[in-house]
């Protein structure tokens, strides 16, 4: 795409102009050709500055999930081959799972800048205000076993709370199995589903909700974001987290996690996890199929089930259904 050559050359020479001259060399069009492709790269919010006789220069780019910013130096050989972006839809996971269908390429990534009826687990809705989160859904065509899909999602966890912790919020943690909180309240959801028959796995698509920089005001009750939690312990009051450098080093983390998994199986990527959660060893309450019971969470099962220690001491594995804390 001349747009995103235009872009190359730009980003290449961040500290310098690029005259107009080179640049039609480089994309094969006329001066005016090259002005047009300009502005539109500027309505799309990149900000280009032109000088007469010394060229343009890329001063800012727009925290937008633009394809070509995400696939800018990221260091994947499989996530993010192909990057597809929305500005708005219904649900990315469902896209996701469509192109999957139709034979889309492991590794390829959907993202959107807003959801209409973005999915959470149980048939959940979660909320996707525009432009402040990260929605993203991955397809991955793993060499496993359906009831070894559990731990794609603890993979996917365990890759999202690195990220965060690294980059902007060390205190954040795991809730098993796919959630990630920050003094208490979620700050990420995540949603696998896949495709299978008895003995063989076609297809799997995570989804994955970031709140990055969505204020209080458009959050529900018991969610919280990067931002919020952010302004909470500093004097900035509006700090913003660049939602592009996230999207990278979480598929980043994903390859790195998936490779480990190809290589070495589940137990690198359950210690991880577990090295993330702090509710091993809590009093937790699980809601299963209408059904409530409490116990200690005691461990994680090999096939990523949690494992609750009952008052009776007995252990009882469970591979879904939802789980609190008890305070």
């Amino acid at each position: 795409m001349i747009d995103e050559k235009i872009l190359n050359v730009l980003r290449h020479d961040r500290d310098s102009y690029v005259s107009g001259e080179e640049l039609c060399k480089l994309a094969g069009i006329s001066r005016a050709g090259i002005w047009k492709h300009v502005e539109k790269l500027r309505h799309e919010g990149y900000e280009i500055e032109a000088v007469p006789h010394l060229g343009y220069k890329l001063i800012s780019v727009p925290d937008a999930l633009i394809p070509s910013e995400v696939k800018w130096k990221l260091k994947c050989r499989v996530f993010g081959r192909e990057v597809l972006s929305y500005k708005k839809v219904d649900s990315k996971n469902d896209i996701a799972y469509e192109l999957a269908e139709k034979g889309m390429k492991e590794g390829t990534v959907v993202l959107a800048e807003e959801q209409a009826r973005g999915k959470g687990r149980h048939g959940r809705h979660w909320i996707s205000p525009s432009k402040t989160g990260i929605y993203m859904s991955c397809i991955l065509r793993p060499d496993i076993a359906p009831a070894e899909i559990p731990v794609i999602t603890l993979m996917a966890a365990a890759a999202v709370a690195t990220t965060i912790r690294d980059a902007v919020l060390p205190e954040v943690y795991i809730k098993w199995p796919n959630d990630i909180l920050a003094g208490g309240n979620k700050i990420c959801g995540i949603l696998t589903e896949m495709k299978a028959e008895q003995d063989r796995v076609g297809f799997v698509v995570i989804g994955i909700g970031i709140n990055v920089n969505t204020t209080r005001r458009n959050l529900p009750k018991g969610a919280t974001s990067i931002t919020e939690e952010l302004c909470a312990g500093s004097r900035d009051a509006n700090p913003r987290i660049s939602r592009v450098e996230l999207v990278k080093k979480i598929l980043e983390n994903l390859e790195a996690l998936y490779n480990i998994l190809k290589k070495k199986g589940s137990a690198p990527i359950i210690d991880m996890w577990k090295d993330l959660s702090d509710m091993l060893g809590s009093r937790i309450k699980v809601v299963l199929h209408n059904k409530v019971f409490e116990g200690q969470a005691h461990d994680i099962d090999p096939d990523g089930s949690l494992v609750i220690r009952l008052s009776s001491g007995v252990l009882r594995k469970v591979s879904s259904g939802d789980v609190e804390m008890v305070r």
